[in-house]
């Protein structure tokens, strides 16, 4: 199984909306925010190449959204989605399978692009998308504090062109293919999904949302994005137990600078960033 990071460029959202709780005067120092409060964050996706199968985790933002979208979340960056499965020498039409952990905008916008006409298709042509049922009907009927985040244009036109499967929601994780595990979470939203990854001598989570970024290890530092926020801290506080009882290594979405990371616990029983790396330095 072949693993590469693949960056989609960055956007721009309020850091009180990104760190929650936590004060300003603690967190503007890692993710210094500009004069709008915006503070920059990553979209990077995961190719996985594993026998004849080339899967896309996420899909980052897209560029189909109009001015005014974009406006409020200033994408920016000279790597996008394509470009970067390019320097894999891997097209578009060799994905297989693309895998949306969730639903928001910034995960699965580029999953659906406008052809020559300007008709809205899957961006990639032969490959089957994956979601789930749960997630998908909440998706379908939002909430009113997340009806902005799921924007149909994003994921309907997928099952209009008949090419989205669901994988089955589970109390435990799930077998979703050989060395690949599907974990249900609640917090940020209904049933999304994170995916763990046997490598042999090692484990890799994909933290989606649940752990944004490496700043958001420390168990105060939960979005105000999430439904369910003390859902959050109960499931990643379970996570980061496993990961140090295991020696995972997890990655990150969001984070700006930091791809992968190891935890440990401290002297005072926090669980801590020990190391950063890319993926690359540890696959």
């Amino acid at each position: 199984m072949k693993l590469s990071s693949m960056n989609t460029g960055f956007f721009k959202l309020d850091g009180g909306a990104m760190f929650g709780v936590v004060p300003k005067q603690l967190w503007k120092g890692f993710n210094p925010p500009d004069e709008k409060n915006l503070c920059t964050w990553a979209m990077r996706c995961l190719l996985i190449e594993t026998g004849e199968r080339k899967i896309l985790v996420d899909t980052g933002l897209g560029d189909k959204q109009g001015e005014k979208f974009r406006s409020h979340f200033e994408p920016h960056g000279e790597e996008n989605l394509l470009d970067s499965l390019a320097k894999e020498s891997v097209h578009p039409e060799e994905i297989t399978d693309v895998f949306l952990t969730h639903l928001h905008f910034d995960h699965c916008g580029g999953a659906v692009k406008k052809d020559e006409k300007g008709n809205l298709a899957p961006t990639f042509p032969n490959a089957v998308y994956w979601s789930n049922e749960v997630h998908w009907k909440w998706a379908m009927d939002p909430n009113p504090r997340e009806e902005y985040s799921f924007l149909k244009e994003n994921f309907v036109p997928l099952k209009e062109a008949g090419v989205l499967q669901f994988i089955a929601v589970q109390e435990d994780s799930v077998e979703w293919l050989p060395g690949i595990q599907v974990q249900f979470v609640y917090g940020h939203t209904e049933a999304m999904m994170l995916l763990h990854f046997d490598l042999g001598d090692k484990e890799l989570v994909y933290c989606a949302d649940l752990i944004p970024s490496s700043w958001h290890i420390s168990l105060p530092y939960v979005m105000s994005y999430d439904i369910r926020p003390l859902a959050t801290m109960r499931e990643k506080t379970l996570l980061l137990e496993k990961t140090v009882e295991n020696s995972w290594l997890l990655f990150f979405e969001h984070d700006p600078k930091v791809e992968c990371a190891r935890v440990v616990r401290n002297q005072k029983g926090r669980i801590v960033l020990e190391k950063s790396f890319s993926l690359k330095e540890v696959i």
